[in-house]
């Protein structure tokens, strides 16, 4: 199973309390490369970055979480984009960004971009973001579309984390248009609620089931915190709540990490319940962290060694 996660990782600039900051490197669709990888899974980072020091320091890191490099053109001159997080005392964070001239928002109309397209005809599972699909023109978006339809096509599936940002909009109508555009093309829809009901003003986790079958989504998992999530797959719905209710020390890469322990856990033959109790272990142990990615020894041991 070879899976391409396709978005932007950006420099972080963590303020503590007090004032103090820590510098890193995070993205969504990045953490959930991550986090595949360490259990074992085949995957590559799509993204664009500059020649700069920090972005050396990116890909040496992704390259040492065993992501694959291949998927990542360098801009000469270029710096990737900038945000600074604030976490409150409940674990929640608050953004702000400097990112309109990130490599990342042109990686699908670059010189060369055509090279990119057909190697993504090879994965067997394509990933992304609304926050993917909030970095590009109306360009850029058509090339991507079209990359996912021919990997479709072939066979590929199409996975797909809304991760609603309003700021990464114009307004509200056109991110819901360009959500229900990409929305009919992925096979697994992996929502958070709240973030399903800012944008399409969902009433609950069923009413997002039902406008995303109506869409033809074959396999959906709807994300809701600490109520555990809701599945709709193979014809049937089903409710798996979270083991153990934990208290977060910090909120980041929650959804994330699900995603990337559901995705593993049906990678490795596991049925959509039992892969999202698996999704619910790795955030539990993500949430209890600061930062997006935990220590390595801080994973948890899911049976069954290694992915194939």
């Amino acid at each position: 199973m070879r899976v391409a996660s396709i978005g932007e990782c950006m420099i972080e600039i963590a303020v503590k309390s007090g004032g103090d900051a820590q510098l890193a490197s995070g993205g969504d669709t990045l953490n959930t490369a991550v986090y595949l990888a360490r259990q074992g899974v085949a995957v590559d980072y799509a993204t664009a970055l500059g020649d700069d020091p920090y972005s050396d320091e990116m890909l040496a890191r992704w390259q040492a979480e065993g992501v694959g490099t291949g998927l990542v053109p360098r801009l000469p001159g270029r710096v990737p984009g900038l945000y600074m997080i604030r976490t409150d005392d409940r674990g929640e964070r608050s953004f702000h960004y400097w990112r309109d001239r990130a490599p990342a928002r042109e990686l699908f109309e670059l010189p060369g971009s055509d090279g990119l397209v057909e190697r993504l005809l090879g994965y067997d599972l394509i990933y992304f973001s609304g926050i993917t699909l909030s970095l590009y023109s109306d360009r850029g978006r058509d090339a991507f579309h079209a990359a996912l339809a021919a990997a479709k096509a072939k066979g590929a599936r199409i996975a797909f984390d809304g991760n609603y940002r309003p700021r990464g909009w114009p307004d509200k109508a056109r991110a819901q248009a360009v959500f229900e555009r990409f929305l009919r093309l992925a096979t697994h829809a992996l929502p958070t609620f709240d973030d399903e009901q800012a944008l399409f003003g969902d009433a609950d986790p069923q009413a997002t089931i039902a406008r995303l079958r109506g869409w033809g989504v074959g396999e959906i998992v709807v994300k809701s915190g600490a109520e555990g999530c809701h599945i709709a797959a193979d014809g049937a719905e089903t409710t798996v709540p979270v083991p153990v209710r934990v208290t977060p020390v910090d909120t980041t890469a929650a959804g994330d990490s699900f995603n990337a322990g559901y995705l593993a856990g049906r990678f490795a033959g596991l049925d959509p319940a039992a892969a999202a109790g698996r999704g619910h272990r790795l955030a539990a142990v993500v949430i209890g962290h600061r930062g997006a990615i935990v220590p390595r020894d801080a994973m948890p041991d899911f049976a069954g060694g290694p992915v194939a």
